[in-house]
């Protein structure tokens, strides 16, 4: 396994061109607004990483804000809403398109409610991940190789696990509503009210609302048996409810 430790910013951008990028801020503390991000980690699906160690206040990395921005690749992330929100604070961009392996699990693995990420690596990869450093101190000024070493290891498996959540989504019909809840969760959570707008938040929920909906009226939950039925501002609001729940 490569690892690439660098500070500040991503100096080249040619290592992380392919298709998709895998990339998740760690930050310092369990709130958005009032902790600083620390740590930005990539993959490009290689075997191989990327370590970004960000300054405090407010830091200017333009390599790594380009790759987010960018069109043609895909980022993946897990508990995307929370990085979105995080990179949006510091950076002032949002990323797109993405993907989030914690919404493709909950739409794609309803049999249970065990959806982090060491559980989804366990499950279908069979990797039993190391959460030892989650909790150490990632503002300080050196990182420890233990902690370079996790960083790394939280990114170098989403790749495989959106293979492998791809399948099962696409055998339960589920592709286009989790699509849909990829789209909401960017315009939703920490990013919603830093300006990117009602339009595009409410736009990104109708599209939910109208890939939930079956025939005849009813809407088709994930997870349960019986559609649910009544008048349209009861199923809008039980939509609202469900998109904040799974993304």
């Amino acid at each position: 396994m490569t690892i690439r430790l660098h500070r500040g910013d991503l100096p080249d951008l040619t290592a992380i061109r392919p298709a998709q990028s895998r990339s998740t801020p760690r930050p310092w503390g369990l709130t958005r607004a009032a902790n600083r991000l620390c740590v930005v980690q990539l993959s490009p699906g290689d075997g191989s990483a990327d370590v970004v160690q960000m300054p405090a206040g407010r830091p200017s990395a333009p390599n790594l804000a380009k790759l987010l921005a960018d069109p043609n690749t895909l980022k993946i992330f897990h508990f995307g809403r929370f990085d979105l929100g995080v990179l949006y604070q510091t950076l002032g961009v949002m990323a797109a398109p993405v993907y989030c392996t914690k919404i493709a699990s909950r739409l794609a693995r309803t049999y249970t409610d065990k959806h982090g990420l060491k559980d989804l690596v366990k499950e279908l990869l069979g990797v039993d991940l190391s959460k030892q450093q989650q909790l150490s101190d990632w503002g300080s000024a050196e990182l420890s190789d233990a902690q370079v070493a996790y960083a790394a290891s939280d990114v170098l498996h989403l790749h495989a696990l959106k293979a492998k959540l791809d399948g099962m989504l696409a055998r339960e019909s589920r592709t286009a509503l989790t699509e849909a809840c990829f789209r909401f969760s960017a315009r939703s959570g920490a990013a919603r009210p830093r300006g990117l707008g009602r339009r595009g938040y409410f736009l990104a929920f109708l599209n939910v609302f109208a890939a939930l909906h079956g025939e005849r009226g009813r809407m088709a939950v994930p997870g349960s048996r019986k559609g649910i039925q009544g008048d349209m501002p009861r199923r809008s609001h039980i939509c609202w409810r469900w998109c904040h729940w799974i993304c």
